[in-house]
């Protein structure tokens, strides 16, 4: 070891904790807010800003499993896919069409206590959504059959494959809510249900929960946003008014029986490590106790400065990563830790450790700066979900539907600031006991999946057809556009070359900042690949003054995060603060990037936890399917073959000297840039900028941009993983630099292609054939020439008809020019949905992040519309032509080799190889 590093060890080792003051609870903002009933039971929330021209229509039904029947598990999640697939007057996929069509965003989900739809659209088009959201409130019925459902099975088993069965751990969860709950209680069966229920269900049982529970005195509107409130009460009553009402819906009488001695279980996946699952059932969401068990979980595993990542993952280093959180719901909450342990160490080490915190925790009570860390990161939270519409809307339907009213805020918070570090240890003693819980291994071993075969699909019986006046028939138009400015950064610059630009915007008291840096994986050598990832990961893990432990425990006093992280074409450290800690917070940041120790024992852990993630690979098919695509398209010769954490071999070998070099070759001010949006003025940024970044020096420019292969050979390659239910696949090329001036037209392609859920691609693969629970496509722009990839996973049996569907779709591409109907649709996806991007400080942020990457100009947002909205149909098929060649296209199927490998060979669409997993 070289003697100033072990100095340099030292001094880090022996700092004194500081003191650290106790940080004021923050002004949280006051939601003004009506709230009103129709005469048929509706309850609508209305809440009015003008911020930016959007707004967001959120719907709360309350229905969940708590009302499903026995032998209908996941039905109510089955249903929320039914909303989805067209109306009386908005047939078919329509639905979602229009929506994209006005450059909005929309999506339904379902938990244990709800089930929700919402849509963001820019506020001219309130009205469209009024219609469409009325049309299936009111009429879905009339548009919907057999064929309709016999789809939609196939696509909510395809997520069940995709989002349990196919992914490492994914059957613990659901496991663990079988261990705490009985059989006949409506948590026990995980929200998306059986595949042999889902497969049962009937078209008459879906009309009959529609009637049921689908009605205007059964559900909650809120919308929030840019509108005209007396314009909007009167397109409620037009649209909602005249549905009738249902029966009352009465909730069924749930008793949960305590858990009165410990449950164990083992379950076995085909994951490289083993999981630890504890879980407790614990108050219901905002009862007492529940606000208790939120900071405990954050307490336990709340970030880098929590007691089990201090003791498991950084200490002993006995644990990949800990999860704890409290899981608030209406009957009956779960309390669950989980932890990933490192190879080699056994889960009864884990437990052990665990219970041994757990045990301090109930003896002695958490200390007051634990407990205001803990408060303070809960308040950021909680503002930092309110900066957008969509955020705002959901947590007033949340207060509505679980304390009944949406004036819950400050009550919200004020359950946080009443607690005690006394408090919390009597709430760990009765919350959280030894006897009360279950405990869950999941080991290496056979994953066990009761899937069951497709059932032919019965005859379709009519639904009679409602009266419903002529005029909604017609789709309304949008309204008057309101001017789009979108916000234009001022930029200055420091004596030292740092760049400085600023997003000012006060609605809520946040901070957030990007420290960008033009050094990121294209300038790896060939041989080090992952040495920016690397550096990124050591950057944040301690620096000449402040210890790993002490920047943690700093910014959790503050609320505040700091991440690094490093991607092809540069690298970054970001953070999020409130307004009232940002000078604090600027000083770690600051300190983060012009002195980071590397000390030699954080390179090592942090060498063992990027060894272990890129061990942890094996068990994704999707991160195995990317990291093959890369390597085929660009080789080994190439930065961009490789994905950012690189290679174990290149990993182990990587040494002190190489990150030192990499930072001190990369990261200096004239090749950076300080991106700051938020609640702060130019005068405070420039005060803030000068006095923690003016010091900085050093000199550094941007590394050329790779060079890519001119030409490929198309091959297929299949990596065998083992019974798998799904085939992860990766379809791709070579595509284009950030800087080509085909970028517009590019987007507006593959948007049709499959940039939107309504692109050629998905709706071939999930909605007619039900091959796939979503595929999409995107090209990866970098400063050099970057890849083009169709990415999705699909059922085994579909591989090879899925493959040939999609080249089909890339070929139709290249063949015939869109319709007017989709290239009107991808422009005005694309164009419309500026808006959204400026909704949080952190996209503002990232957005200014590319302005300085890609060297555009500041108003560059401003005068895309225009460019994108000029694209022609002719454009899009040379482009497509130009870009788009199947005949040099690689093939990834990651999958059941036994199943996949003959029908794919079978297509004769390239040279198939074979690949083990690793």
């Amino acid at each position: 070891m070289n003697p100033l590093n072990r100095a340099l060890i030292l001094l880090t080792a022996v700092v004194a904790l500081p003191v650290l003051a106790a940080q004021p609870m923050p002004v949280m903002p006051h939601l003004t807010f009506e709230k009103y009933k129709l005469a048929n039971g509706l309850e609508v929330i209305l809440m009015e800003d003008k911020r930016l021209p959007l707004v967001t229509v959120n719907t709360w039904y309350h229905v969940s499993p708590v009302e499903e029947k026995a032998g209908r598990t996941g039905f109510a999640h089955l249903f929320e896919h039914m909303m989805f697939q067209g109306s009386k007057n908005v047939p078919g996929d329509d639905y979602i069409q229009l929506i994209e069509q006005a450059g909005g965003e929309l999506n339904g989900t379902t938990n244990f206590d709800r089930t929700n739809y919402f849509q963001t659209v820019p506020s001219n088009q309130l009205e469209l959504v009024m219609w469409m959201e009325s049309d299936r409130m009111g009429f879905l019925l009339e548009d919907l059959d057999q064929a309709k459902l016999t789809n939609q099975q196939d696509v909510v088993r395809n997520e069940r494959r995709q989002s349990h069965e196919n992914t490492p751990y994914g059957m613990l969860d659901e496991e663990v809510f079988h261990t705490l709950f009985p059989r006949n209680h409506p948590y026990y069966s995980y929200i998306i249900g059986s595949h042999a229920d889902i497969e049962s269900a009937q078209l008459a049982d879906v009309r009959g929960f529609f009637r049921d529970y689908y009605t205007p005195n059964n559900a909650t509107m809120v919308i929030a946003g840019d509108f005209d409130k007396a314009r909007t009460k009167a397109l409620v009553e037009k649209y909602f008014g005249p549905l009738s009402a249902g029966k009352p819906v009465a909730k069924p009488t749930v008793v949960t029986p305590p858990i009165t001695s410990e449950r164990r279980k083992v379950v076995t996946d085909k994951v490289e490590l083993p999981r630890v699952s504890m879980a407790w059932l614990t108050p219901a969401a905002y009862k007492p106790g529940d606000a208790e068990a939120d900071l405990l979980g954050d307490i336990l595993g709340g970030g880098k400065a929590s007691r089990l990542y201090q003791k498991l993952v950084y200490d002993q280093q006995i644990a990949q990563d800990v999860s704890v959180g409290q899981s608030s719901m209406m009957l009956q909450s779960v309390f669950q830790i989980e932890v990933t342990a490192r190879p080699g160490v056994k889960p009864e080490q884990i437990e052990k450790a665990v219970d041994a915190e757990l045990a301090l925790l109930r003896e002695k009570g958490p200390t007051q700066a634990e407990v205001e860390r803990a408060r303070n990161r809960m308040f950021s939270a909680i503002i930092q979900g309110l900066e957008t519409t969509a955020g705002v809307a959901d947590q007033l339907n949340r207060y509505n539907q679980f304390v009944g009213t949406p004036d819950y805020l400050q009550q919200d918070v004020s359950r946080y600031a009443k607690l005690t570090p006394e408090l919390l240890r009597k709430a760990a003693i009765s919350l959280l006991p030894p006897h009360a819980r279950a405990v869950l291994y999941c080991v290496p071993g056979e994953k066990v999946i009761n899937d069951v075969p497709r059932s032919t699909p019965p005859a379709n019986s009519p639904e009679p057809q409602k009266t419903a006046k002529d005029w909604r028939a017609t789709q309304p138009p949008p309204g008057p556009v309101r001017p789009l400015q979108l916000p234009v950064p001022t930029q200055f610059t420091l004596a030292n070359g740092l760049k400085v630009m600023l997003f000012e915007q006060h609605r809520l008291p946040l901070v957030s900042a990007n420290l960008v840096v033009l050094a990121g994986s294209d300038r790896n050598p060939v041989a080090r690949p992952g040495l920016a990832s690397f550096t990124a990961d050591v950057m944040d893990e301690g620096t000449k003054t402040r210890s790993t432990r002490q920047i943690a425990e700093e910014l959790a006093t503050m609320g505040a995060s700091i991440g690094s992280g490093s991607t092809t074409d540069y690298s970054s450290v970001s953070l999020r603060s409130l307004k009232t800690t940002a000078d604090s917070a600027f000083d770690i940041l600051a300190d983060i990037v012009q002195h980071p120790a590397f000390a030699s024992q954080e390179i090592e852990r942090v060498r063992s936890s990027r060894k272990t993630q890129l061990l942890q690979q094996n068990d994704s098919p999707d991160a195995l399917a990317r990291s093959a695509l890369y390597e085929a398209l660009y080789g080994k010769q190439n930065p961009y073959g490789y994905i950012e954490l690189g290679t174990a071999q290149a990993n182990s070998g990587i040494t002190r000297d190489e990150l030192v070099n990499f930072w001190t070759q990369g990261y200096a001010p004239g090749n950076s840039a300080l991106i700051v949006a938020g609640d702060v003025t130019e005068a405070e940024l420039r005060d803030m900028a000068t006095r923690h970044f003016g010091s900085w020096s050093g000199t550094a420019s941007p590394a050329p941009a790779p060079t890519v292969p001119q030409k490929i050979s198309a091959r297929t390659i299949v990596i065998d993983h083992g019974a798998a239910p799904q085939t992860a696949l990766r379809i791709g090329g070579i595509g284009a630099a950030r800087s080509s001036p085909d970028y517009v037209p590019l987007i507006v392609m593959n948007g049709a292609l499959g940039g939107l859920f309504s692109s050629r691609i998905n709706l071939n693969l999930r909605e007619k054939n039900g091959y796939s629970y979503g595929v999409g496509s995107s090209f990866g722009f970098r400063r050099g020439v970057g890849p083009y990839a169709v990415i999705g996973s699909v059922r085994t049996d579909a591989t090879a008809p899925a493959v040939k569907e999609i080249f089909t779709e890339v070929g139709r591409m290249r063949d015939e020019a869109l319709s007017a109907q989709e290239l009107g649709l991808s422009r005005s996806a694309f164009s419309l949905s500026l808006p959204a991007e400026f909704e949080t400080n952190a996209s503002v942020a990232a957005s200014g992040s590319a302005l300085f990457v890609y060297g555009l100009p500041l108003d560059y947002f401003n005068s895309l519309p225009a460019k994108i909205n000029a694209v022609s149909g002719a454009d899009v098929q040379r482009v497509a032509r130009q870009y788009l060649h199947p005949d040099e296209m690689i093939t990834v199927a990651v999958g059941d080799k036994s199943k996949i490998e003959q029908p794919l060979r079978d297509l004769k669409q390239s040279p198939v190889e074979i690949r083990a997993a690793d």
